[in-house]
């Protein structure tokens, strides 16, 4: 059968499919994507690609979609699951790397240590400037703990941090065994906490749903990390609070519009930024790439796969 890779997978991946299949790999734009795909039995991308409702339709040989990665917000699942086409994933490749990323972060906005780093670059001795604060003792409160937040907290203990949670769908003895306390809700959470790290998955519930009046509600020595989807935070208000000084930083590796030309939050105040790195390590990109393989596999060989996004399909 033919595969089609259009975002690049890792020489080991592309071996593994290679040895039963036949493989292209093609940096499609849109129209080539519409061009080409009739031509495949599956579709392996990662977050550049759009596989929308037109690509869906016009690959009548589809028999498998790929998203190497954890998110499938750039594949209409929908479209997808009507034309009886699995979309498969790979949720637990990048698990380590964004929960060490989301770690960097606290330790990056504690202790200033860009900041500290450009003002050396320029020459500069600030010692007395850059006094920080330790992680220990303080309060992280998870919106959302699933697999990267549950290794965030594993984290989070070793510092010697306490760890609480608003996740309605974390079983109670799930929260027990990993440590954290869970809470009854959002503003709750954001109450207590020192430090509010999102890992929530990007729904119709969840999208905005921290804005202006649930940041009122942190304290100001307090600090907001989002290694999860940019749409949770509304950015604008974002920006507002650390211009006016309602929390004490922010660090974000995700953004409501990628890039985020534009956005307030590129000027705000006491804040850490990276491009979308969850995911970014060697590591990670391996194991989604030998993971998605292997799903993409199981699905040509008549199997059904452990991670299938439209389990429906299978129904």
């Amino acid at each position: 059968m033919r595969i089609l890779v259009t975002d690049g997978l890792e020489a080991e991946a592309i071996a593994k499919l290679r040895a039963g299949h036949h493989v292209d790999l093609v940096e499609a734009d849109p129209k080539q994507l519409l061009e080409i795909i009739p031509n495949y039995d599956a579709l392996i991308v990662r977050s550049r690609t759009k596989v929308s409702a037109d690509v869906i339709a016009k690959g009548a040989k589809l028999k498998v979609i790929g998203r190497a990665g954890i998110g499938v917000d750039n594949i209409d699942v929908r479209a997808a699951t009507g034309r009886r086409v699995p979309v498969v994933n790979a949720p637990t490749g990048s698990t380590i790397s964004v929960a060490e990323l989301a770690i960097g972060h606290m330790l990056s906005l504690a202790r200033q240590i860009p900041e500290a780093d450009r003002s050396m670059k320029e020459g500069k001795w600030e010692k007395k400037r850059f006094e920080g604060r330790e992680l220990q003792g303080k309060i992280l409160g998870l919106v959302g703990s699933g697999r990267i937040g549950a290794e965030v907290a594993k984290r989070a203990h070793a510092f010697g941090m306490e760890v609480i949670a608003f996740d309605p769908y974390l079983p109670p003895t799930a929260a027990k065994e990993r440590g954290i306390q869970l809470v009854d809700s959002l503003p709750a959470l954001l109450m207590q906490a020192d430090y509010v790290s999102v890992h929530a998955a990007l729904t119709a519930e969840t999208q905005g749903m921290i804005g202006a009046k649930e940041l009122a509600l942190m304290k100001r020595t307090a600090y907001l990390v989002n290694c999860a989807r940019g749409e949770i935070v509304q950015e604008a208000a974002l920006a507002e609070a650390l211009t006016m000084g309602t929390i004490a930083g922010a660090a974000l590796d995700v953004f409501e519009k990628e890039p985020p030309t534009g956005s307030p939050i590129l000027s705000a105040p006491n804040t850490v930024l990276t491009p979308h790195l969850g995911a970014s390590t060697h590591e990670a990109q391996a194991r989604a790439g030998g993971i998605i393989a292997e799903q993409v596999l199981k699905v040509l060989r008549g199997e059904k796969p452990d991670f299938a996004v439209n389990p429906e399909v299978y129904s």
